[in-house]
């Protein structure tokens, strides 16, 4: 498979403006983005969302360099991934949870290193009842019935893969999803 190059990605930044740090304003990150010279930067939430045009940049490398910026522009070392508008399309796709779950409490756990989604695999044939677990190329998903705080599933993951993933629940990939399809 080729690793597709620039246009429209979509950017997770791990653990920003939870709690009282690493706190960045939604204004300075698409500004810091401008400044690498990202276009069409749009945030979604306060929780680091970013979509944007990325010209001839392939997404390891828009990833790298928004995590160098942030940490020499911001001051703010956070974990970046980066997935091409194709690879978002793979994500939402491979969701076999999405269409019994409860957008709230159903996570993707976006995965940073592709090869860590074989990891998981010890992990989907475990029974996690009432949670679930399900996996694809780029995320795992995690049906939290009770919570994110009291689960299971999100607990193991977090120990297997640690900053290696980022979670966004599912009504926020949805709407980055909807985000990506505008022109």
């Amino acid at each position: 498979m080729t690793i597709q190059q620039g246009g429209r990605q979509v950017a997770f930044l791990r653990g920003i403006n939870v709690g009282r740090a690493k706190r960045v304003a939604m204004a300075d990150l698409r500004k810091l983005l401008g400044d690498l010279g990202m276009t069409q930067v749009n945030t979604v939430l306060n929780s680091g969302n970013v979509v944007f045009n990325a010209g001839a940049v392939a997404p390891v490398d828009a990833a790298t360099q928004i995590e160098e910026a942030l940490v020499l522009k911001l001051g703010v070392a956070a974990r970046v991934t980066v997935l091409s508008h194709a690879q978002f399309d793979e994500l939402i796709a491979e969701n076999t949870l999405a269409p019994t779950a409860d957008a709230s409490r159903l996570l993707a756990l976006v995965i940073n290193n592709p090869l860590d989604a074989q990891r998981i695999a010890p992990l989907l044939q475990q029974q996690w009842h009432p949670e679930a677990l399900a996996a694809g190329k780029w995320a795992a998903y995690a049906w939290c019935p009770d919570g994110v705080l009291a689960s299971k599933v999100i607990a193991a993951l977090g120990l297997l893969l640690g900053d290696g993933v980022t979670s966004r629940n599912w009504a926020t990939m949805n709407k980055l999803h909807v985000l990506l399809q505008q022109p």
